[in-house]
């Protein structure tokens, strides 16, 4: 519960204490997906030693904030980022409503935007409402975020929650798994509970998340942060955020190789299990409705039997039905002949029992699934090398196969020209995902003028103006990703993203442009 929302609202309190009014005097990385802050009071930038360090620790598994006394920066492998910010102060701290992430607010209109979304977690660095830098470039979709639209305001009030039909997800999306598990256990407990017994159990619920105790605990071989005092084995309590963040993250460096691998594995297989039974149950339902709505064998009969009391080109129509002893509306072809349409239903009844018997084939099949699935959990737990389990892992094909996020290197021509990003749209549905959701509106945009061609976006570089090589450059690629390839001077539009715009009317590709410049170049690459 580490990235969970109530837990950083409490985090984002007290960082607020011991932030405010101190300098950043170093922000750098040493190692992959890991970011160091370095705050001091005003003046004592030349230190060593800081008042507040924060380590940001982002991996792909495990994301956490850590608060240590003291760090040593190494002297090589270091890279210094968000450079903008090094001797601004903090102003203040903003933690957003109902959201997981919070934002350091700088002098000269900086600030610093720590969204902890999980795997998805990334820190993100603003010029007023401008996306300046991304910690994690991968993350290209949060060159899109707007500070101002991340809090999220929720009627969670028991009217609310009655119009809700007693639905928890819609009244507290950022509970999370743990929460809504804790909720949905005592739920069962009672016999039909009342939505006020319900409202009873979530309030005694947000009562706990309120209060300032905090549980290291073990689930699965795996440390783990806690608001709740129930599930787990219990490793230790605290009452300060900062202690019980820094406490986890010790916890998890300290975690062997073998428990960690082995805790992933069974995590995985623990998630094969869950949608596997989500889709065995999905297709007992649809079996049964198969069953239990009328045969197409048994209208078919009922049309055969009744024959002569169907008029020609009839739509719809009630007839005798023999199976139950009562009448039956029949849906009809009216261009076809009471037989012809009998013949139909026929026809429908061979497929319908085709989709019945894979349904039943499906379900046996996923029933053997998940009995392996939990046949391999029971050995997994009781293997205690690791040289036993990686090589069990091998011989079952149980290595876990995680898609990685894409970059704008993936999803567009690129070229890095005089340090300069410059991206390039592949096709018409292409340069629509470039324009309309990976370019910034400070962007430099480029195109080819009056024929089809590519969208070009030069990135914008803060505290820099665009130079005139780069543009060049720019609109000669815009030029050869065009119908005027072979021309030897085709007209390039260039203009701030900010004066593109796309009506719902408008093709893939097609864009409207406000306001521009034209350049002439000669195509090239």
């Amino acid at each position: 519960m580490q990235t969970n929302y109530y837990f950083l609202r409490q985090l984002s309190k007290r960082l607020e204490q011991e932030l405010t009014g101190l300098v950043l005097a170093e922000c750098f990385s040493q190692e992959k997906d890991e970011l160091v802050l370095g705050f001091c009071t005003d003046g004592k930038q030349w230190k060593k030693k800081r008042e507040f360090y924060i380590k940001a620790v982002l991996h792909p598994d495990f994301a956490c904030l850590n608060f240590p006394d003291d760090f040593r920066r190494a002297g090589r492998n270091s890279v210094d980022l968000f450079k903008e910010l090094i001797g601004a102060k903090v102003i203040g701290l903003h933690q957003f409503l109902n959201e997981r992430a919070f934002v350091l607010y700088f002098e000269n209109d900086f600030s610093l935007l720590f969204k902890m979304y999980g795997n998805r977690s990334n820190i993100i660095l603003f010029e007023g409402t401008e996306v300046l830098d991304l910690f994690h470039n991968k993350l290209v979709v949060d060159n899109n975020l707007v500070l101002g639209q991340l809090d999220r305001p929720i009627d969670q009030s028991f009217e609310a929650f009655v119009a809700a039909e007693g639905q928890v997800n819609k009244l507290f999306p950022t509970f999370g798994k743990e929460i809504v598990k804790q909720i949905n256990s005592q739920i069962t407990l009672l016999q039909n509970p009342t939505l006020e017994q319900r409202w009873a159990i979530i309030q005694a619920i947000v009562y706990q998340l309120e209060q300032s105790a905090f549980y290291i605990k073990t689930i699965d071989y795996q440390p783990v942060l806690s608001m709740l005092e129930e599930g787990g084995d219990l490793v230790k309590k605290v009452e300060d955020p900062i202690q019980a963040s820094n406490e986890l993250y010790y916890s998890f460096a300290k975690v062997n190789v073998f428990d960690k691998e082995k805790g992933q594995i069974i995590r995985h297989l623990q998630k094969q299990i869950h949608r596997t039974q989500v889709y065995i149950d999905k297709s007992y339902a649809q079996l049964s409705g198969l069953e239990d709505d009328i045969k197409h064998e048994e209208i078919a009969n009922i049309i055969m039997a009744n024959l002569h009391a169907i008029p020609e080109r009839t739509e719809t129509i009630e007839l005798y039905d023999f199976y139950r002893d009562k009448p039956l509306k029949v849906r009809l072809k009216p261009d076809l002949s009471p037989q012809k349409n009998a013949e139909n239903y026929y026809r429908k009844s061979k497929n319908e029992k085709i989709e019945i018997q894979k349904l039943m084939e499906n379900i046996e099949a996923k029933e053997e699934t998940l009995q392996e699935f939990q046949q391999h959990i029971a050995k997994i737990e009781q293997i205690e090398t690791l040289r036993e389990f990686r090589k069990y892992i091998k011989n079952n094909v149980l290595e876990q196969t995680d898609k990685q996020a894409l970059t704008v290197q993936d999803l567009f021509k690129y070229v890095n020209f005089q340090g300069w990003e410059i991206l390039i749209g592949k096709n018409a549905r292409n340069n629509d995902l470039l324009t309309q959701r990976y370019a910034r509106k400070e962007d430099l945009w480029l195109h080819a003028r009056d024929v089809s061609g590519s969208h070009v976006v030069i990135r914008r570089q803060a505290g820099k103006k665009f130079p005139v090589s780069v543009i060049e450059k720019a609109a000669a690629l815009a030029a050869y990703y065009s119908k005027r390839k072979n021309d030897s001077l085709c007209p390039v539009i260039v203009t701030p993203k900010k004066y593109v715009r796309k009506t719902k009317d408008l093709i893939e590709g097609q864009v409207i442009v406000d306001k521009e410049e034209v350049v002439l170049i000669e195509p090239s690459l």
